[in-house]
């Protein structure tokens, strides 16, 4: 039996749709920097770049004062248990309609190998993103009337970092794209994620402490009314 559960809050919400835009539009102005293509232009891409690379590094602060200060971080702590019945999952019981061997809950949201992946772009890919890009950014800057460069040798290291970076990301965002599909229906995630709520299996504990305290209350009924003494007959004369 499934009920309607608000799981993910509004910060959340706010957060992830937020930092999906962001990532595209860096995503779409870093490319036309690279010379993929032209849009913009390259001097408005790199200004259009610069803004938003400063609004997701806020964002980034506000939503790790969030994760730190709800606790909700804990979400993300790695855990090999199940991992391997997950991968076998989305390789081959996806296609077979095999039932998901975890449960979504309010303080389990992520599955094992999605604490791994998410995990990994939260403490390597975007920490490479920010750095890579700053060291981009104030590589030559304007300093007492002059231009200073920091100290190093050549900015093709930082580049490859930072074009390595952009693929793992867009890599991230293909998988992403296709496993929101993945739920009870097409656009069950989807529409999790716009309003908070989703349907989820009530855990099995629940059902049986609920067993439990209807049959408790019943066996208590029987021995109350078992017990019960009779009362004393009234004396007619």
């Amino acid at each position: 039996m499934k009920k309607q559960v608000y799981i993910y809050k509004s910060f959340e919400r706010f957060w992830h749709w937020t930092q999906a835009f962001l990532i595209f539009f860096l995503g779409f102005t870093g490319f036309e920097i690279h010379g993929s293509f032209t849009f913009f232009g390259y001097q408005n891409a790199v200004e259009y770049h610069n803004i938003a690379a400063y609004a997701f590094i806020i964002l980034i602060a506000f939503a790790i004062f969030w994760h730190f200060s709800t606790g909700e971080w804990k979400q993300y702590v790695p855990t090999l248990t199940n991992i391997k019945a997950q991968i076998n999952f989305y390789l081959i019981g996806i296609f077979r309609d095999a039932p998901h061997p975890t449960k979504k809950t309010v303080l389990s949201k992520l599955n094992p190998l999605q604490r791994l992946v998410y995990a990994g772009l939260k403490l390597l890919v975007i920490p490479v993103m920010v750095i890579s890009g700053l060291l981009y950014m104030f590589y030559r800057y304007p300093q007492a009337g002059g231009v200073v460069g920091l100290d190093i040798n050549s900015v093709e290291p930082i580049a490859l970092f930072h074009t390595a970076g952009a693929f793992a990301l867009v890599a991230f965002v293909i998988v992403h794209l296709y496993l929101i599909t993945t739920g009870h229906k097409p656009t069950t995630n989807l529409k999790a994620m716009i309003t908070g709520y989703e349907d989820l299996e009530e855990e099995e504990s629940e059902k049986g402490s609920e067993i439990k305290e209807v049959a408790g209350a019943e066996a208590a009924a029987d021995i109350s009314e078992t017990e019960t003494p009779a009362l004393p007959a009234k004396n007619l004369d």
